[in-house]
């Protein structure tokens, strides 16, 4: 039997009772700890920058006037796609609408409460949204756009809000520390992170190539608004009219 990775979980529920049922049977599978918990939103962000936990177990309609939706949105601008599993009781408009303005693509799962209450159904969630899939319960709504790799799609079309933000500084010559300064991002950190995310999303993150390298590939993307793949040799190719990768420069 393989080893079991814990994970390291932030809880937001504004239910005091049913944070602590919660609490006390996803510990009980040995496969969660809770290291942090509340009720509101405002104060979820500042317990994750905090705790820079895992994943997050996120009510969507919370005590104060941010909503789980919007609190995750907040924290993944700090902290990157963080893993989030969103759960609600009702079926109401002004969550998903806040859910499809987020821009939030990948890890995370957003279920009607009633279907994952049970701690065994609530863990496969949470490690899908460490893996980095997604799942929107159908009874919830039956489709949430997502994000699809076509090649006639944007670059920016991979990217999350927060993400788009940082790459178009970068594509300005920004260092990460104007970056941060400008964007109003407590911890510098936090472009780092998303720079990674980028490379990742952009098929930069290759391990043969440094970070000077992958932030210059980036900005030309940006710049260029095509997404662009470079060959063993460097050069940067484009699709055609026809789908075939052509040199970026004649």
């Amino acid at each position: 039997m393989g080893i079991v990775i814990v994970i390291r979980l932030l809880l937001v529920e504004d239910s005091k009772a049913l944070r602590g049922a919660m609490r006390s049977g996803l510990e009980d599978t040995g496969q969660v700890t809770v290291m942090a918990e509340t009720d509101a939103g405002e104060e979820a962000v500042r317990l994750a920058s905090k705790h820079l936990p895992d994943a997050i177990l996120m009510d969507v309609q919370l005590a104060g006037p941010m909503n789980g939706v919007r609190a995750a949105a907040a924290i993944r601008r700090e902290i990157p796609r963080l893993p989030v599993v969103f759960y609600s009781i009702q079926d109401d408009e002004r969550f998903y609408r806040d859910f499809l303005a987020s821009g939030i693509l990948t890890h995370y799962a957003y279920v009607r409460k009633s279907n994952y209450l049970l701690p065994h159904m609530v863990v496969p969630l949470l490690r899908d949204a460490v893996a980095g899939r997604s799942l929107v319960d159908p009874d919830i709504e039956q489709r949430v756009q997502e994000a699809r790799l076509k090649a006639e799609d944007s670059p920016l079309d991979f990217l999350e809000p927060n993400e788009r933000e940082v790459v178009r500084l970068v594509a300005q010559g920004m260092t990460n520390e104007q970056i941060a300064a400008r964007l109003g991002l407590r911890d510098r950190r936090a472009v780092s992170r998303t720079n990674g995310q980028i490379y990742a999303a952009w098929g930069l993150a290759n391990s043969a190539e440094d970070e000077k390298t992958a932030r210059a590939r980036a900005a030309l993307i940006y710049s260029t608004g095509r997404m662009i793949v470079w060959d063993a040799h460097g050069t940067p190719r484009v699709r055609d009219a026809r789908g075939e990768w052509m040199p970026l420069y004649a």
